[in-house]
């Protein structure tokens, strides 16, 4: 690229440029240029090393102030050349920021926060009936899952020893590698980001810290729960590592389809038979509620086929125990298949009445 360039014309920024706008130079040209980004790219990758040369320079005061006395030549044969960690310690640190904490030597990920923290979460599904749903019940589930080792709980060392840092890492759970000016951060393959490692085993997990147990948990479900919400019991999941906390235990709810109810949200609809007289007349009817309650429901005279009464209040109640739904009772007349001489007689004169005419025998009255 032939003699070198002012460093602030490198980096687009003026001679008072504080830290702030310097980094924020420096990043964006960073990134632009990134070997990773432009590869088999001769020209961006000189880019990209002459922008974090001048980074390097100007972001350190006593660098800075020498270039800006002497220029390039008050740079000659001091320790630039040989400060490259600096550089990399810089650029990583930039990205660390801009990548949301990739994980440098005391930044955000160092120790593996992610792998040392709490367990895993579990989920499963538990079917309900109707009548465990309306009223609320408690269930005790059965899990097969990791629990921490009795053995060493849950270290994973044998007794009487502990474990130890992990020496390819140093305990930070990441090891960094220098790829050009650039340093990558990755688990640590040794201790599998968790820091530390076991020289003995213990016997009973073998190292893991965790052994398969089947466990009981009990689980209330409220009244009015529904198909499609779920219950959080917390920590009862998955067992964190090396005595971390646990994750939590997720119940997925469904509830079984019921003979005689349908459920709408909170509402509940049920059907209710009456004979023809009872419709024109008004009668009154038992309903059975899932809680095993009987209801009377009133039906009006002049009930028609498919009417429905609606009671308010007496559906499902809301999960939180503020009110309830209503219940739907879809009234349904039961015609006679069959009918006795005197039946016919009897109806052929209510037609009669109802129609205004006189009673008298006809065909069809008397037919059959």
């Amino acid at each position: 690229m032939g003699s070198k360039r002012d460093y602030y014309e490198v980096l687009g920024v003026s001679r008072e440029a504080g830290a702030d706008e310097l980094r924020k130079a420096y990043r964006q040209l960073a990134l632009k240029y990134h070997p990773d980004r432009n590869p088999n790219n001769p020209q961006a990758e000189a880019l990209f090393k002459e922008a974090t040369e001048a980074y390097g320079v100007l972001s350190d005061d006593q660098k800075r102030a020498c270039y800006d006395k002497f220029g390039h030549a008050g740079l000659e044969g001091g320790d630039f050349a040989g400060n490259a960690h600096d550089i990399f310690s810089h650029f990583q640190d930039l990205f660390a920021e801009f990548f949301g904490g990739m994980g440098g030597p005391g930044g955000p990920g160092r120790g593996a926060p992610g792998r040392r923290g709490r367990g895993n979460d579990v989920r499963v599904q538990e079917r309900l009936s109707l009548r465990d749903a309306f009223c609320g019940c408690k269930r005790e589930l059965t899990l097969r899952a990791p629990a921490p080792c009795d053995g060493c709980e849950g270290s994973g060392a044998a007794k009487g020893t502990q474990r130890r840092g992990c020496p390819m890492c140093g305990g930070a759970g990441q090891v960094s590698t220098a790829r050009g000016f650039v340093m990558f951060t990755q688990t640590c393959p040794r201790c599998r980001g968790q820091g530390s490692v076991v020289e003995t085993p213990c016997p009973k997990c073998k190292g893991n810290g965790q052994v398969e147990k089947t466990r009981k948990v009990m689980v209330t479900f409220p009244a009015g729960i529904d198909s499609g919400q779920r219950l959080r019991v917390p920590g009862q999941g998955m067992p964190g590592v090396q005595g971390a906390p646990p994750g939590d235990l997720y119940v997925d709810v469904d509830v079984e389809p019921d003979p005689r109810f349908e459920r709408d949200n909170l509402d509940l609809v049920t059907r209710a038979n009456v004979s023809y007289s009872e419709a024109a007349l008004g009668a009154h009817v038992s309903v059975e509620m899932p809680d095993g309650t009987t209801l009377d429901v009133e039906v009006p005279a002049g009930c028609q086929p498919g009417d429905v009464v609606t009671l308010k209040g007496k559906g499902v109640p809301r999960v939180d125990g503020r009110g309830r739904g209503a219940l739907h009772v879809v009234v349904q007349v039961q015609v006679p298949r069959s009918l006795s001489g005197r039946a016919r007689a009897l109806l052929a004169e209510l037609d009669a009445e109802l129609r205004g005419q006189q009673a008298a025998p006809s065909k069809r009255a008397t037919a059959g």
